[in-house]
């Protein structure tokens, strides 16, 4: 069992006050996968330090300079993905054949960024004769961001990358769940080159070392993945500080089946966006709308192919935390006190913190089951009987993260998305363009945007300068 230290400044750094937290293998043994380091205020500081201090020997050097180490470090994850894939399955439950590939896609986000190394470019503005106008994007400083523990490399890379890319510093804290990976990655970039102090990992509880990242007075911008109300907590003190922030909250996304669709297809990518990673995923797509015409013999598809395909602890690994467990419990009750109709699942598997695939039919949007975040896989279905209606259903809700559409008539995928309240929607499919294309939330679901060449703009800032010639 090893213990973990926090990583500042390019080295191995003991904790304030010399506490430690279990990091546990989720489910009902207290087998220990590590321990890390208690995070204080204080280590916060030594962070924010380091990250400062490295800040303008990192700003200053060429885009391709700092192109060329994001480079060297998706190439060291890649050399260690074995290890990062161990660690990410003990500490999240996710299944040997998982991990593998979230690996691979931090990897991927090291590798996009990298080839992006002179973008965004400033412009040259027209002033008239005798003046000249251009604008820069220059770094925010330092930038802090708070992961969760639902897919803890991934989601780090994801924000890491694309700041230290835009010249910024970074200090991270992740879950402490599941730090093990992001605490690796803060090691492996220091050996590909990243300067000491440019990539720094505090962990421990958000109470503690997470508030003192978001409320440290040299932290210049946030970007936090998690909860609607941590979300709401967090917006409030970088509102006070008048500091961007970048959040990526929860979803309850709608899944959208027309008339015409591939039946198969749209069986199994509506099987894909509910069950991927136990459900646990904000944009998980858990609310499925299907044409009144076709719901029956679809359901009856979608039960068949799910009993027959999905196997709990093998296409998926348990809730990653006893709370989330218990909360996908509840749930089974609040859906059958809503009236909502069983039609697979919806109950304990009796196997640790494993859970059934779920679905539930006769599901109006007023009921809970239809309304709130369950965060594990856990499906409603509703009927419709026009595009309209559809649509209506689709955006009646708090959340915007994502959406899907299944039809073959191509105006409608348009004109359907076009419509709908979502950040990203993806048409005849359950997911695309995972590193390349901007992720985003409406409504409660956050604001700002990480992934694709749309993040740049939001770890960095804009200024203009007016010449006269």
């Amino acid at each position: 069992m090893k213990r973990y230290e926090h990583w500042i400044a390019g080295k191995w750094t003991a904790p304030a006050d010399g506490e430690y937290l279990p990091s546990h293998v989720p489910g009902e043994n207290t087998e220990l996968v590590c321990e890390i380091a208690a995070g204080t205020p204080d280590d916060i500081d030594r962070a924010v330090a380091a990250a400062h201090e490295a800040g303008a020997g990192w700003r200053d050097q060429k885009p391709g300079a700092r192109g060329r180490v994001l480079a060297a470090v998706a190439t060291a994850i890649r050399d260690n993905a074995a290890e990062l894939a161990e660690l990410e399955s003990a500490e999240t439950g996710k299944p040997a054949w998982q991990a593998p590939l979230e690996v691979e896609g931090t990897a991927a986000y090291f590798d996009f960024y990298a080839g992006l190394a002179n973008q965004p470019g400033g412009e040259v503005i027209d002033l008239g004769p005798g003046m000249m106008g251009y604008t820069r994007h220059e770094p925010f400083g330092v930038v802090g961001v708070i992961t969760p523990w639902n897919a803890p490399l991934n989601q780090g890379a994801r924000a890491i990358a694309p700041a230290l890319l835009a010249g910024n510093t970074v200090v991270v804290k992740p879950s402490e769940f599941t730090s093990a990976t992001t605490l690796r990655l803060g090691e492996l970039a220091s050996a590909a080159g990243l300067p000491s102090g440019a990539l720094n990992v505090v962990t421990g509880s958000g109470l503690q070392a997470g508030a003192a990242l978001v409320q440290h007075p040299e932290v210049r911008k946030l970007a936090f993945t998690g909860s609607v109300r941590a979300g709401r907590q967090i917006g409030h003190l970088a509102a006070d500080k008048i500091i961007p922030l970048t959040l990526e909250l929860g979803g309850k996304s709608a899944n959208i089946v027309f008339d015409d669709a591939e039946v198969e297809a749209a069986v199994r990518g509506s099987i894909m966006a509910f069950v991927t990673n136990g459900g646990q995923i904000c944009s998980a797509g858990t609310r499925l709308l299907v044409a009144r015409s076709i719901h029956d013999q679809f359901v009856k598809a979608l039960v068949t192919e799910l009993e027959s395909t999905v196997v709990p602890g093998h296409t998926y690994g348990p809730m990653t935390t006893r709370a989330q467990y218990e909360k996908v419990l509840d749930y089974y009750r609040i859906a059958q006190e809503d009236g909502a109709t069983l039609a697979a699942g919806g109950s304990p598997t009796g196997n640790g913190w494993l859970v059934p695939p779920t679905v539930y039919t006769g599901v109006t949007n007023d009921m809970r089951i239809a309304r709130e975040e369950v965060f594990g896989p856990v499906l409603t279905v509703t009927p419709f009987d026009t595009e309209d209606e559809a649509v209506a259903l689709a955006n009646d809700s708090d959340y915007g993260l994502a959406a899907g559409i299944w039809t073959t008539n191509l105006s409608r995928a348009h004109r359907v998305a076009a419509s709908l309240h979502a950040g990203q929607v993806y048409v005849n499919a359950w997911q695309a363009g995972l590193v390349e294309g901007p992720f985003g939330g409406y409504k409660a679901s956050g604001y700002g945007r990480e992934k694709g060449i749309e993040a740049l703009h939001h770890y960095s800032q804009t200024k203009f300068v007016a010449i006269t010639l």
